[in-house]
């Protein structure tokens, strides 16, 4: 179809390539708003679950930490349940950005503005 145009057939597939991850991309946003990943403290006490973009979808708290003389404590476990799941939501969310990088031929560590 391009042949004899030189670098313009270079071009339009340069700009296909485009496109195609740019679709790529706004797919793979729209997953990772419902992926989850989940993080626990206290060994399983509290867990956290949170999308790939970091949004905090559910709280489960074992009964046994709730102590008004420990409040400071349970409050810490909460917050380090969510802050290990969103830890871990950022870093699956560059695993599949590197997924997706990868198989259109960028380098898998490339860091992409999303």
């Amino acid at each position: 179809m391009f042949k004899g145009l030189g670098q313009m057939g270079d071009m339009a597939k340069m700009m296909k390539a485009a496109q195609e991850m740019q679709t790529k991309m706004a797919e793979l946003q729209e997953e990772m708003k419902v992926m989850t990943v989940e993080g626990e403290s206290g060994a399983g006490l509290v867990k956290a679950t949170c999308t790939l973009k970091g949004e905090l979808k559910s709280l489960d708290v074992d009964p046994s930490i709730f102590n008004p003389d420990d409040k400071e404590a349970v409050e810490d476990l909460i917050l380090a349940a969510i802050k290990t799941a969103q830890t871990r939501a950022n870093e699956r969310a560059q695993e599949e950005m590197g997924k997706l990088t990868e198989g259109l031929g960028l380098p898998k560590d490339m860091n992409l503005p999303f």
